[in-house]
């Protein structure tokens, strides 16, 4: 049995009587049933998915995948691919805003080099996982190989069983990876069945002439290689990336191991979607961050069955949204482990 394989038959059920049971110990808080709105919503499923009372949410990891794209040679980014490396030194240097926010957050950043091309020396923290020097340019023929893309999933696996292990309660995902809106508008259209115009934006910000390029690159891809999309493995190899295949690896190796994954934006929710097509039951362990401002992240919201937490017209990636998320989910925790309940406050309950 692959890892993968291992891994997809160790995601269960989630026990929906400690879910209500979450639910009556926040009712007697000293509070309305349900004032605190989305925060119960969080610290349930927290409880839920861990299948521990008294979640420890302290120690938190966002991972920042970086990898490139072949597919950049098209012109679809208003960046150019030496950007990738470059902001990966960055965030190795605690300078970009994953690093700013994760800081706010409590959070550590964890960058890990699944597919960049270009040879990083002597970097202390970097995670060198490197499947392959970036991906082929999907307009041209299949990104990846199949080999490939389970390697970069087995990568994600791997670090989540090793929080497991190393006791972290809550881990987000992030990316770095120039170009990499492009692949993930492609998976989308796949899989939903919707055209390139649907769910393709600008992502760096390009002008309105290298969008209709983006367009065409991206259905020229999906024309040529024609990804089966009752196959995530197929949509993952001909037209996605490796960062995404490994942030798809980490949510299901999340689910597998019970910790709760709080999923960023439009590149980290492609990675999702792969992850919960996969198995269904995944979309059950996770959390998403936020809204992005990129088209198609909607779609894949939708189709994952995911509510975004924020919606704050945020579209740099990184893990950005995550870390900011992350914030809300631990307060939720901890007024479920931190407020007292009415018997403990001498404060009447509600009059039936």
């Amino acid at each position: 049995m692959s890892l993968l394989e291992a891994t997809l038959a160790r995601i269960a059920p989630l026990d929906i009587d400690l879910l209500h049971q979450t639910q009556v110990r926040l009712d007697n808080k000293t509070k309305p049933p349900g004032s605190l709105g989305r925060l119960e919503e969080f610290a349930r499923k927290v409880v839920t998915i861990s299948g521990n009372p008294t979640p420890n949410l302290s120690k938190k990891v966002i991972f920042t995948f970086a990898g490139d794209h072949g597919v950049v040679e098209e012109g679809v980014s208003a960046f150019p691919k030496e950007v990738t490396p470059q902001m990966v030194l960055n965030i190795l240097r605690g300078g970009a805003g994953v690093n700013v926010l994760a800081r706010h957050a409590g959070a550590e950043v964890r960058v890990v080099d699944v597919g960049v091309d270009f040879d990083f020396e002597n970097c202390p923290g970097l995670l060198h996982k490197k499947v392959a020097r970036g991906t082929r340019n999907l307009s041209k023929g299949p990104a990846m190989t199949r080999d490939e893309a389970l390697a970069a999933l087995s990568v994600g696996i791997e670090l989540a069983d090793q929080c497991k292990r190393d006791g972290v309660g809550l881990i987000g995902t992030g990316e770095m990876g120039i170009g990499n809106t492009t692949p993930s508008s492609a998976m989308i259209a796949a899989i939903g069945g919707f055209s390139p115009e649907q769910v393709t934006h600008r992502g760096t910000g390009i002008n309105d002439q290298a969008l209709q390029v983006k367009i065409a690159a991206i259905r020229k891809g999906l024309d040529l290689n024609r990804p089966d999309p009752a196959d995530p493995l197929d949509v993952l190899t001909k037209v996605g990336g490796l960062e995404i295949a490994a942030i798809a690896g980490l949510v299901l190796g999340c689910a597998a191991n019970r910790i709760p994954v709080v999923v960023d934006g439009f590149i980290s929710t492609a990675g999702a979607l792969i992850a919960s097509e996969l198995h269904p039951q995944v979309r059950d362990y996770l959390f998403a961050a936020h809204e992005s401002v990129e088209v198609g992240h909607r779609f894949m919201l939708e189709r994952i069955g995911a509510r975004p937490i924020l919606g704050l017209d945020l579209r740099l990636g990184e893990g950005t949204g995550g870390a900011l998320a992350m914030q809300l989910i631990e307060a939720g925790v901890k007024i479920l482990l931190e407020m007292a309940t009415f018997e403990q406050a001498g404060v009447a309950g509600k009059q039936e």
